[in-house]
């Protein structure tokens, strides 16, 4: 499970009629990638049964849209397989082009029903404008013969001044409603017989006109009644419509549920795209088989073509494995964290699959710094709860909550009360600098797996140089623990000692070296980049490892906030005091749970994956009978 399952390219030699039938039996074994390379187009140029990818797309589109207008549920189970032809596509096609055709009738219908129902809102919330104002619409509409009506928005600060001005050219600015950033008003006075005398006054009082749909023309009581009516017809309509849909579709629901089957059978020679090639009567399918399952797809082949194949399996060429597809673990517990990996990326074929090694130390370091019996008990009772809402994600909150039990236990601690348990362990707060060095030992521990892994990796991949001297090689190795070892030293001895010394300083020349000669340039420019690049190295180890001191941190600062809720908690009454306890603790177990989640995946993810993960491999898709 560290690796992912061994995998062979396979071609199959087939005659061109047995394609459908072939592609049928392939997605019957669930273990069948197909290869899409164009790795024969020049012995090979065409890709067989492009004209019923046509008709299969088609057919499958219009299905869709009858399936998603009438949510009629595809059938959960396939009858016994048979090949589709292009002949029966065909008819398939031009049967659900028919019944969408008289499908679409319904859409447009209930999409005018839609278009009415949202004009009639804006029509309501434009009427609201007019609400306070006793008038009837349509006048402002027509106008008035030697009148002059307006009505607009001015803020609310310049009204006064507006009413003044416009009273001196006989005008009456009334205002009939109100709000925080504008004052509504209806402007009336004598109509002018040239030009318009008050613009310029309303233009400096920033009036701005309020616009009037042209479908409100009555008074706005008998307004609001008319669209309310409107609203009404249309909520009849669209029920009438709905109702003559569902009897349409329980009428052709046998036939559509058998158009999901005939597409379903059809699906696998379809998917199979360019990963067929042909010319004339012979054709070559190239893919991805399990090793294990090589045998298998041998059997289901001889045992269902009528004519003579052949199949041939080798393993992955050195230069294929960025295209090998892997499998990530299966076992049903591991789910939430092979998400997780895949937040990340997905294994490189050959490379070591973190899913066993991220599960483990993801627990492993959650409940370190998150330790609390009763908390971590909390956890699992949540995810035990919630298990139908969440899913898989239920077995991650029950290792994180077990996690945190176990080291509640180590630690002594129940819901923050430390005198309770004894501590099978330490008590965090009792000796800082131990967890503190607990926390160094263990990054060093997850940073030297890491380099190993990415040696490992490098070397599968045929990559020696970086495995070698790769800021993540075995060189690079060497000057870490000889680091380590002089820091060690010193801090004993009062030096770092004559071999650690030895070691660091040759390591250290020969990654000189390496990107001396890997890098072209000028002789200044060529010294700075070594330097740099050397002392970026030596920066990255030492802030990787003091990166997991926060492993101990946040065991400290658990124990920190437990000791502040009791704290204000003996600052209160019985009542009080019992209420903060229970409070606190589920303040601590949503903000810090959720902290220390993110704390830990970003130990996992920067300073564990990014030494050896690549994460730019491709998941495993096999052909499938699916409906």
């Amino acid at each position: 499970m560290f690796t992912p399952v061994s995998m062979r390219h396979v071609s199959i030699q087939i005659l061109k009629e047995d394609l459908p039938r072939a592609s049928l039996a392939l997605a019957e074994s669930g273990a069948f990638h197909p290869d899409r390379r164009p790795l024969h187009e020049r012995e090979l140029p065409r890709v067989p049964g492009q004209a019923y990818r046509q008709v299969f797309h088609r057919a499958a589109t219009r299905l869709d849209k009858i399936t998603r207008l009438t949510a009629l549920a595809a059938p959960r189970g396939l009858p016994s397989p048979w090949v589709v032809e292009q002949t029966e596509l065909e008819a398939l096609d031009e049967r659900l082009g028919r019944l969408w055709a008289e499908a679409s009738t319904f859409e447009a219908g209930l999409h005018e029903v839609e278009q009415e129902l949202h004009l009639i809102g804006q029509l309501e919330a434009a009427l609201e404008n007019f609400a306070d104002l006793d008038l009837d619409l349509g006048l402002l509409h027509d106008g008035l013969r030697f009148m002059d009506l307006r009505i607009g928005l001015v803020p609310p600060a310049n009204l006064p001044q507006l009413q003044e001005a416009l009273g001196l050219s006989g005008h009456l600015a009334k205002p009939f409603r109100s709000t925080d950033e504008a004052v509504y008003v209806l402007i009336v006075g004598p109509k002018a017989e040239r030009g318009d005398p008050i613009q310029s006054v309303l233009d400096a009082a920033g009036y701005r006109p309020l616009p009037l749909p042209p479908e409100l023309r009555d008074a706005p009581d008998r307004a609001r009644a008319d669209l309310h009516r409107r609203r009404k017809e249309q909520f009849e309509r669209r029920r009438r419509l709905q109702d003559d849909l569902h009897a349409w579709a329980r009428t052709h629901a046998d036939e559509l549920e058998r158009a999901h089957i005939v597409l379903a059978l059809a699906r696998p020679f379809v998917d199979l795209a360019d990963a067929a090639r042909g010319d004339g009567w012979f054709s070559l399918i190239s893919g991805w088989v399990p090793e294990p399952d090589l045998a298998r797809i041998r059997e289901t082949l001889a045992d269902t073509l009528d004519h003579p194949h052949a199949l041939e399996a080798r393993p992955p060429h050195p230069d294929e494995r960025p295209f090998v597809p892997s499998i990530m673990p299966r076992v049903p517990w591991l789910a939430p964290f092979v998400t997780l990996v895949r937040q990340y990326g997905i294994p490189r074929y050959g490379e070591v699959d973190p899913t066993l090694l991220f599960t483990a130390s993801f627990i492993l370091m959650f409940g370190m710094m998150f330790g609390d019996l009763g908390q971590g008990l909390v956890f699992m009772g949540l995810g035990w709860a919630l298990r139908r809402r969440i899913g898989p994600f239920t077995h991650f909150m029950l290792a994180a909550g077990a996690s945190s039990a176990l080291f509640g236990l180590l630690y002594g601690s129940v819901f923050g009360y430390e005198h309770i348990l004894p501590a099978l362990w330490i008590s965090p707060m009792s000796d800082p600098m131990y967890m503190l060095g607990v926390a160094l030992i263990w990054g060093i521990g997850f940073i030297c797996l890491g380099c190993l892994i990415a040696i490992r990796n490098r070397i599968v991949l045929g990559d020696w140089r970086d495995a070698l001297f790769g800021n993540n090689g075995a060189v690079a190795l060497a000057f870490y623990l000889s680091l380590l070892a002089g820091g060690l030293h010193l801090a004993r001895e009062g030096s770092p000692g004559a071999l650690p010394a030895a070691v660091g300083g040759g390591a250290l020349a020969l990654l000189a070296w390496h990107k001396w000669r890997e890098f072209e340039a000028p002789l200044g420019e060529r010294i700075l980049v070594v330097f740099i690049e050397l002392f970026e190295t030596f920066t990255g180890y030492v802030s990787n490892t003091l990166s997991f001191l926060r492993l101990a941190a946040f065991a400290l600062n658990h124990v920190a906030l437990a000791v502040a809720v009791f704290t204000l908690a003996d600052m209160m009454q019985t009542t009080g005091h019992w209420i903060t306890v229970v409070l606190g603790n589920v303040f601590i177990l949503v903000l810090e749970g959720g902290i220390v989640v993110i704390q830990t995946l970003r130990l996992e993810y920067y300073e564990g994956f990014s030494r050896f993960f690549s994460g730019d491999g491709h998941p495993f898709r096999p052909l499938r009978l699916s409906t």
